[in-house]
């Protein structure tokens, strides 16, 4: 791997941000909001960050970068699919429980559902996610979904993810300002009192650790490397794709892999005998 170094202190960094995150989050609702409960009450509300945090931003960041790790380059395509799909559950599980322990706490409180900016892009983040995460399941990890379907859904699954992924930390910045207004009364919180800086601290953390595996994942040179007996499909079908092709690989289904193999030869031809005929062109 390029810059091993590098891609070793900017993992290190950002997997102990991300669990300094969690550790905050949860000393917020232990010290500061009196601790958890599922009582209908704010214990069972104080879930709500802590779940937000620990799954929908630190889980998912992990189940992002890890097609980067090196060290599982060895292993098959197909155990670092199921990973992912697996973390990105975790994920979905932990953030669809944090939305009910709030429904669950307005409802007890008297309190009107969805009236907030926070409300509204968190709620919608989890059923793109949800929707994500399924979508993602039926076409790249179980084997019927065609390679044409693969090609052309891959760069919107790995667009939509990290988009994903930006919303979700944008929405607890949300959320966590907007709950520091509510309960921050004497003193109030322009007056700078700890739980307010403390707080404050808990949101850079996290948008630390959203920076750096944005970086993490978006550097070419710590890619995941094709495995062998695989090809590139572009999504108009064609083989050998350049820039934005997606490599697949042939060894789930041996009819399909003769088929694909024979479409990679015939392009191959195609293009030497393009090269061919620009030669003699210019002679």
């Amino acid at each position: 791997m390029e810059g091993y170094r590098g891609f070793l202190g900017l993992l290190v960094s950002a997997l102990l941000v991300g669990f300094l995150s969690v550790i905050f989050v949860l000393v917020w609702v232990l010290h500061y909001r009196e601790g958890l409960g599922w009582d209908g009450g704010a214990l069972e509300f104080n879930w709500h960050p802590v779940l937000a945090v620990t799954g929908f931003v630190f889980i998912q960041g992990i189940a992002i970068i890890v097609y980067r790790l090196p060290w599982t380059w060895k292993c098959s395509k197909l155990l670092m699919k199921s990973i992912h799909a697996g973390l990105n559950a975790v994920a979905a599980v932990l953030a669809i429980i944090s939305v009910v322990a709030v429904f669950d706490y307005h409802s007890a409180r008297s309190i009107p559902h969805m009236y907030s900016l926070h409300s509204w892009v968190g709620l919608t983040a989890v059923i793109l996610y949800v929707q994500q995460l399924v979508l993602g399941f039926l076409i790249f990890l179980l084997p019927w979904a065609p390679l044409s379907l693969r090609a052309v859904v891959m760069p919107i699954h790995v667009y939509s993810g990290l988009l994903l992924f930006g919303t979700v930390i944008a929405t607890v910045l949300m959320g966590v300002t907007e709950k520091l207004f509510f309960v921050l009364k004497n003193p109030s919180y322009h007056s700078f009192p700890p739980e307010g800086v403390f707080t404050n601290t808990l949101g850079l953390l996290i948008v630390v650790f959203g920076a750096l595996i944005f970086w993490i994942v978006t550097r070419p040179q710590w890619k995941r490397p094709r495995e062998p007996g695989s090809i590139l499909l572009q999504p108009n079908g064609g083989a050998e794709g350049m820039e934005g092709a997606m490599a697949i690989s042939t060894s789930h289904s041996p009819d399909s892999a003769d088929a694909e193999l024979s479409s990679e030869r015939a392009a191959r031809k195609r293009t030497l005998g393009l090269d061919d005929a620009g030669q003699r062109s210019t002679m």
